[in-house]
């Protein structure tokens, strides 16, 4: 797998007025780590500075066992967040991006995506950040017309950047279609379509040329619609909530790696999905979400040996840990909400105490 996007540094407020922690971030970057602490081959393609914060990206990356081959260095700065928190746990940013490392990427080296790449994830801020959105979009509609690989997206709505949901919705659109696995969240969607139901968004985004659609839905889990198999809900899971940085992002690496797990890692795969999988997959990408909201910034979990267990088996709690400097430790914490496991159109999920975050 390939992700190709930003790498930034996040400053996490702590409890302390004014004292920050810094720690490696950006939706593609956090989504690169999270495929490869679950086992997947994974190559990041970010542009990293030759600067103290750029070569800590670098260092937590390849030491996570993410390849490096395909990010070029950079000349200029690396870009921060200033990451805050609400009484609730949900994080605001403020972005340092002018001029900075993320957004110059050149022809050249959007051209180096691996031709053996099956799947590549793109999105968030380069995805519509000038003038690195406009060679991204060109490299992955490239290999969309090619056929071979299935490509993913994830606009990561900040709408301090966009500045109006008009020009979200021009840039977010033209992504949309060239991708076949579409995931935003339930903010992302309601800031572009201001009064408009998700099914009414979903089915747009269908027609666009994509053919799964999934809205994560803060505590109530999420809703998936796919272009032949209808649409389903699946529930959020009961956490202690620490924060919400990267949740959805590790939602996006649980819900790549449990694709590629299942089979539908190609486009022609993804089109044939049958219900019953998409719904596996939805809840692991849950399941992956939740636990992460438990720590602090951007940290999901490490899939654990599988020993005995078919590869197309569902994620257990008990199969995924957080590593601290004495190793791996379990994490039992998350706890599924009951709901019927059927195929349903989603209109409404009950509310509940759950959390699952962007």
């Amino acid at each position: 797998m390939t992700v190709i996007g930003e790498a930034l540094i996040d400053l996490v407020q702590l409890a302390a007025p004014g004292d920050y922690r810094a720690r490696p971030g950006g939706s593609p970057f956090n989504v690169a780590v999270g495929l490869a602490r679950l086992g997947h081959r994974t190559a990041l393609m970010a542009r990293l500075a030759d600067n103290t914060f750029g070569r800590m990206l670098r260092t937590h990356a390849a030491a996570e066992g993410v390849d490096l081959t395909y990010a070029p260095a950079a000349a200029e700065p690396t870009t921060l967040a200033v990451v805050s928190m609400d009484p609730e746990g949900r994080a605001g940013y403020d972005f340092y991006l002018d001029a900075t490392a993320d957004w110059q990427w050149t022809e050249a080296e959007t051209a180096l995506v691996p031709r053996e790449t099956a799947v590549l994830h793109f999105g968030s801020v380069a995805s519509w950040t000038s003038p690195a959105d406009a060679h991204i979009h060109s490299a992955v509609q490239r290999l969309r017309a090619e056929g071979t690989a299935l490509i993913s997206y994830d606009p990561n709505v900040r709408p301090t950047l966009l500045g109006d949901p008009e020009r979200g919705r021009r840039a977010v659109e033209r992504s949309v279609g060239i991708a076949h696995l579409v995931k935003a969240s339930r903010e992302d969607v309601e800031w572009l379509y201001p009064d408009t139901p998700i099914e009414r968004i979903a089915a747009h985004w269908l027609e666009l040329g994509a053919l799964l659609v999934v809205i994560t839905d803060g505590p109530d889990g999420a809703h998936a619609f796919h272009a032949s198999a209808g649409s389903l809900s699946r529930p959020g899971r009961k956490v202690a909530v620490v924060d919400t940085v990267g949740a959805g992002d590790a939602f996006t690496s649980g819900l790549l790696g449990a694709s590629a797990r299942h089979g539908l890692h190609s486009p022609q795969t993804l089109a044939a999905a049958d219900p019953g999988v998409l719904r596996t997959v939805v809840d692991d990408a849950i399941l992956v979400s939740a636990l992460t909201c438990e720590r602090l910034g951007a940290d999901p979990p490490t899939a654990l040996p599988r020993h005995g267990q078919p590869a197309r088996a569902p994620l257990e709690v008990t199969e995924l840990a957080f590593t601290d400097d004495n190793g791996p430790t379990r994490t039992v914490s998350s706890t599924p909400l009951p709901m019927p496991p059927v195929l349903v159109t989603a209109r409404h999920t009950p509310k509940t105490s759950s959390h699952l975050a962007r």
